[in-house]
């Protein structure tokens, strides 16, 4: 189900982990964004936008981890995107023959058989100074950083006043840092945050990769609250953050367990001497 959240931009929610994919509105067809993870949901997503007469001209995945690189062939074989950093991150992970065993072992095992990897992470990466999406649709502006993953984009869709954040600026998830692949990853994510900010005037809904839509009036309010984690975090703090606490509906399973495992990881850098911030 397609639901409609600016002119021309409209999302669909997979029931894993609320992930959302989204759709903007061109002039000859659709470009999507992040399209999906259960099988059944992707090919939902292609009958619906078959039903609107829209077929999809080009597609972009925001950074490099499995349920973002996704795809079906109902979708078509239109050219699907990523930053430089991100597909050149994705080509490597994914080169040799072992490699989509490995990305199975990364999903829930209640919906591993759900989840296609025919199409796994064949995307093309922009150039390294591409400022934009190559498309026929609105103009939509890139905005790389480092943080949660390499090559992580998030992408302003300056005609909709829309803010795709990829897996940041999320009301259910806490900030999920880059721990393996930067050799700073608190400041990372700070610079990131510092970059959404310099965009809010131009934003009036923020679409996370997980979670609900927010509002003009969230946007300035979940960059504070990642950056109050983030920061909190660094300083081996225990955060006041909601999504950690007990009136918590989500992942409260294993969210907290990625906390500590964050908290635990940049208190040992600290102690070899690698200050994380």
């Amino acid at each position: 189900m397609l639901k409609q959240v600016a002119e021309g931009v409209l999302i669909h929610e997979s029931e894993f982990c609320q992930s959302n994919a989204v759709v903007v509105q061109g002039r000859s067809g659709v470009l999507l964004i992040d399209p999906g993870v259960r099988g059944s949901e992707l090919a939902c997503l292609a009958n619906d936008l078959r039903d609107l007469g829209q077929p999809v001209v080009a597609g972009f995945s925001t950074h490099p981890h499995w349920d973002h690189l996704l795809w079906d062939a109902g979708l078509g074989t239109a050219p699907r995107y990523g930053t430089a950093h991100c597909a050149a991150t994705a080509r490597a992970r994914l080169s040799d023959p072992g490699a989509k065993a490995r990305v199975a072992q990364l999903i829930p095992p209640d919906i591993v058989d759900e989840v296609p990897l025919e199409l796994l992470g064949r995307i093309t990466g922009l150039p390294a100074d591409a400022a934009q999406i190559p498309w026929d649709g609105p103009r939509i502006r890139i905005v790389e950083h480092q943080a949660h993953a390499p090559g992580h984009a998030a992408l302003v869709i300056e005609e909709r006043g829309v803010l795709v954040a990829g897996d940041m600026l999320s009301d259910v998830l806490i900030p999920m840092l880059d721990l393996m692949g930067t050799a700073d990853p608190v400041e990372n994510y700070l610079a990131a945050l510092q970059l959404f900010e310099d965009v809010v005037g131009d934003v009036e809904v923020v679409v996370p990769g997980h979670g609900s839509v927010g509002g003009a009036d969230q946007v300035a309010a979940r960059i504070d609250q990642d950056r109050a984690y983030v920061r909190a975090l660094r300083d081996g703090h225990v955060p006041s953050d909601p999504r950690l606490g007990p009136a918590a509906t989500f992942g409260q399973d294993w969210l907290p367990g990625v906390h500590e495992r964050q908290l635990q990881h940049l208190a040992q850098r600290s102690e070899r001497g690698g200050t994380p911030g």
